[in-house]
């Protein structure tokens, strides 16, 4: 049986405010996840004066001022992350954090994280993904907005940064790398995909969980989900389809003006949703079909075995018609009927005796 990886997403809605953030890890750590992530990143360097807000940011924001001044204003600095990174560490849970550019990636490998997330916006980012790769750390890559191929070229860059040294010459290059047992194989140790819909909120009609199956029979390597649905029934059905890391996206208050405090789940429902999960990977257990110790008492109870339809006598033939299937299994099992149909009855048999032999 293995434990579902459960990161709280903070994000970015500590709203810029590191006692916000502060409290954010310990709402995670209470909720009993195995890590809390924020985002890191220099908003000049993730995005140009003449970026958008998508229209789920405008909407939670109450303006379309741009994507520059709004993420100005949700940056923490590199104190701030070391006192995220202490904070959690004391608390018990891990720190994490998404680097947007390669400054932040840099700085965020110093600070003992148990891996590198690759956000689903820049899955096609070449040379981030060759560096992160290069750091030495598992990585959980988001696929979101993603197709297939994106993926493999993604994956591709990964195994050329996991086996060769320098800068790839081109696709042609990279292709080859992707293909050689050693790149396979470090793949599958360091990397696990997650499936993911680019929408805050996502709505049901647009998650596809089956994309799970899809990606890890195409790749063969660990899958996980990125939830931005509403409340918490897609990330525990995600669990329950085999999901090696859930990602969730938690506030203090749902309320708050923001860009993503909209499709979070609360405290109380983080806790639920982690609760959800760990009962749920119980119950997954192994692939095996065998009894379970608590069910070898009800044997008896539960199931039949071969009485007496009525008297018979000995030397009588048995049939269908004198033998039948009754509670409680002190007998023979049913399915030995077959073998006695036509034979003579050793001795008498009362009805309702249970045939032994």
């Amino acid at each position: 049986m293995s434990r579902v990886f459960v990161i709280a997403e903070a994000g970015v809605n500590h709203d810029g405010s590191l006692d916000d953030a502060l409290r954010m890890v310990d709402v995670a750590a209470e909720a009993g996840a195995d890590a809390v992530k924020f985002q890191t990143f220099d908003a000049a360097q993730l995005v140009t004066r003449r970026a958008a807000k998508a229209a789920y940011q405008a909407r939670n924001t109450g303006a379309d001022d741009g994507q520059l001044a709004m993420l100005r204003g949700l940056e923490l600095d590199r104190d701030a992350h070391r006192a995220l990174a202490r904070a959690a560490q004391s608390k018990g849970v891990r720190f994490m954090s998404t680097a947007f550019d390669m400054d932040s990636l840099d700085f965020l490998a110093g600070l003992d994280m148990p891996a590198i997330k690759i956000p689903s916006g820049d899955l096609t980012w070449g040379p981030m993904l060759l560096r992160a790769a290069r750091l030495g750390l598992p990585l959980i890559v988001s696929t979101g907005m993603a197709t297939l191929d994106e993926i493999a070229d993604a994956l591709q860059v990964i195994a050329f940064a996991l086996t060769r040294d320098g800068l790839p010459a081109g696709a042609a290059e990279l292709k080859a790398a992707f293909a050689e047992p050693e790149a396979q194989a470090g793949l599958r140790e360091r990397v696990t995909l997650l499936h993911c819909t680019t929408e805050y909120p996502a709505p049901l009609t647009a998650v596809n969980l089956r994309a799970m199956d899809l990606m890890h029979e195409t790749f063969g390597l660990p899958v996980g989900y990125s939830d931005h649905t509403l409340g918490t029934t897609v990330a525990i059905a995600a669990a329950a389809r085999g999901a090696t890391v859930i990602e969730k996206h938690f506030t203090l208050d749902r309320g708050r003006p923001g860009p993503d405090h909209a499709a979070s789940l609360e405290p109380d429902e983080l806790a639920a949703m982690i609760t959800a999960i760990r009962e749920v990977e119980t119950a997954l257990g192994e692939a095996r079909k065998a009894p379970a110790p608590e069910e070898i008492a009800n044997r008896e109870i539960a199931r039949r075995s071969l009485v007496a339809a009525r008297p018979i006598a000995a030397g009588q033939p048995f049939s269908l018609d004198n033998l039948t299937a009754k509670r409680p299994a002190d007998g023979l099992s049913p399915m030995q009927v077959w073998g006695l149909l036509g034979r003579p009855a050793s001795r008498a048999w009362d009805e309702d005796e249970a045939i032994t032999a």
